[in-house]
C-alpha cells in the first residue's frame, strides 16, 4: 500500500499560530514567484506521481511555476523536517500522507511534531482494502476469521512495512477479531503484491487502488475495503464495516506548509486546491490513476490529523508497532 500519507509543515517545538516569521505583509501579491513542492518520497512512486499530477494543476491556478523537490529518506521524515524548517510564507509547501506524518513523532523523536502543521488541503484518501487470490477458499473476512481462529498465526498478511496504513489495519482488525495474524513487512506495494501472487502469503494489506489491477485482470479479489462508504472505484466491495469490523483506515495525501503561513496565503491555496478537485480534467487524470478523491480545507484537515493522532497514540500505548 502506498506508505502514509498528508499535509504538514514541523519544527521541533510547538510553534504558535502567530509564528514569528508569518510574512503577513506579502499576502496580497502572493504568489509573485515560483513554490516549491517538497515530496518525501522517492521521484516515480505513487505519492509522487500524485504530487506532480498536482502540481501541474497548482501552475495554472496560481499562475506560477510549481517544482517538485524529492527529498526522500527516513519514511518520509527528511522531506517533512525540511518542510518544518521553510520560511512560513507560502512558498515552500510539501506534500504529505498519513499515517506516516502522524505516527513517526508517535513512534520516535522526530525533527517535527504534529502541531507544528499548517494543513492546506486534502486531495486524496485511499482506503485500505484485504486482498486474497482468485482461488482462495476465503471469500469473506468471516471465512478469514473463522480459519484463524482455527489455525493461529498461519494466516500472513504482507503490507508495505512496519507502521504502515497497511500494518496499522492489519493489527486494528486482529485485535476485534480476536484473532492472531503474521505479518510480513515488504519495502512497498510492489513487492506486497508480488508476494500474494507467489502465494508467500495468505493476504496482501494494500490500498485498494493499488489492489485494483490485480482485481481487473481476475488475479486476486478484495475481502472488503477500510472505507467508510464503498469506493466508486470498487463498489462491489463491502466495507469491514459491513461485515461487523469497525476498521477504517487509509492513506490520505495532500499538502501543508510551515506553521505560521499567513492565513490569507492559506485560503489562496485551499481554495486552489479545492478546484482543482473540481476540475472534469484533474478528476479524468485522478480517475486513471485509480485516485479516490477527498477534499478538505484546513480545518477539517486539522480536525483529521487530530483524531488520527488520538487514535494512534492509543493503539501504541495498547500494542507498539514494532513489528
Amino acid at each position: 500500500m502506498k506508505r502514509r500519507t498528508l499535509v504538514t509543515g514541523l519544527a521541533a517545538t510547538t510553534i504558535p499560530l502567530a509564528h514569528p516569521r508569518a510574512q503577513t505583509g506579502q499576502a496580497g501579491n502572493y504568489p509573485d514567484r515560483p513554490v516549491q513542492m517538497i515530496v518525501a518520497y522517492p521521484p516515480g512512486g505513487g505519492t509522487d506521481i500524485a504530487a506532480r499530477t498536482l502540481a501541474q494543476f497548482l501552475e495554472r491556478e496560481l499562475r506560477q511555476p510549481v517544482v517538485v523537490l524529492n527529498r526522500a529518506g527516513a519514511g518520509g521524515e527528511i522531506g517533512f523536517g525540511e518542510l518544518s524548517r521553510a520560511k512560513p510564507d507560502g512558498y515552500t509547501i510539501g506534500f504529505i500522507n498519513t499515517p506516516n506524518i502522524v505516527t513517526m513523532p508517535i513512534e520516535r523523536r522526530t525533527a517535527y511534531k504534529l502541531d507544528d502543521i499548517a494543513p492546506i488541503a486534502n486531495v486524496v484518501d485511499d482506503p485500505g482494502g484485504f486482498f486474497v487470490l482468485k482461488d482462495s477458499p476465503h471469500n469473506t473476512l468471516a471465512d478469514l476469521v473463522a480459519f484463524a481462529k482455527a489455525n493461529p498465526e498461519k494466516v500472513t498478511y504482507a503490507t508495505t512495512g512496519v507502521g504502515s496504513d497497511d500494518h496499522l489495519a492489519g493489527l486494528a482488525f486482529s485485535r476485534q477479531a480476536g484473532i492472531s495474524l503474521t505479518h510480513v513487512p515488504y519495502n512497498g506495494a510492489a513487492q506486497t503484491r508480488n508476494a500474494l501472487m507467489t502465494r508467500q502469503v495468505t493476504l496482501a494489506s494494500v490500498n485498494m487502488s493499488e489492489g485494483l489491477p490485480d482485481a481487473q485482470q481476475g488475479l486476486a479479489r478484495s475481502l472488503g475495503q477500510m472505507a467508510t462508504t464503498r469506493w466508486e472505484g470498487m463498489p462491489d466491495v463491502p466495507t469491514f464495516r459491513e461485515q461487523g469490523y469497525d476498521v477504517v483506515q487509509s492513506s490520505m495525501r495532500g499538502l501543508g506548509a510551515p506553521a505560521g503561513v499567513p492565513p490569507e496565503i492559506l485560503n489562496r491555496l485551499a481554495d486552489a486546491v479545492r478546484r482543482i478537485v473540481e476540475n472534469p480534467e484533474f478528476r479524468r487524470i485522478a480517475a486513471q490513476q485509480a485516485l479516490p478523491l477527498r477534499y478538505l480545507g484546513p480545518d477539517e484537515l486539522r480536525t483529521e490529523l487530530t483524531g488520527l493522532r488520538t487514535n494512534f497514540e492509543k493503539l501504541w500505548a495498547e500494542h507498539p508497532w514494532r513489528d
